[in-house]
């Protein structure tokens, strides 16, 4: 499923047009994004949790000439399921 289809799903859901999904959509993605940002956290109790994990710098080799590179420190968002998502995934 990608935005499109998401977007098209939530307006037949919601009983809304295309355009208000869009909206509604781009508001939670930007949302969520500005909080990790600033090193928040997202809870929807039931579906999950967005939070940023520190990922440390190490070494990793080129696969094409196997040569060892440092790979710097970074941030990455990282989500975690929430008990009713879990269960309906079995």
């Amino acid at each position: 499923m990608n935005k499109a289809d998401i977007i098209d799903a939530m307006a037949a859901d919601a009983g809304i047009s295309k355009a208000q999904a869009k909206k509604a959509l781009d508001s939670f993605t930007g949302n969520v994004a500005n909080t990790l940002a600033s090193d928040g956290r997202v809870s929807l109790v039931g579906f999950g949790s967005f939070s940023v994990s520190k990922r440390s710098a190490r070494e990793g080799r080129n696969p094409q000439t196997g040569a060892t590179i440092q790979i710097p420190a970074k941030n990455v968002a990282r989500f975690k399921p929430g008990a009713e998502l879990n269960e309906k995934l079995k």
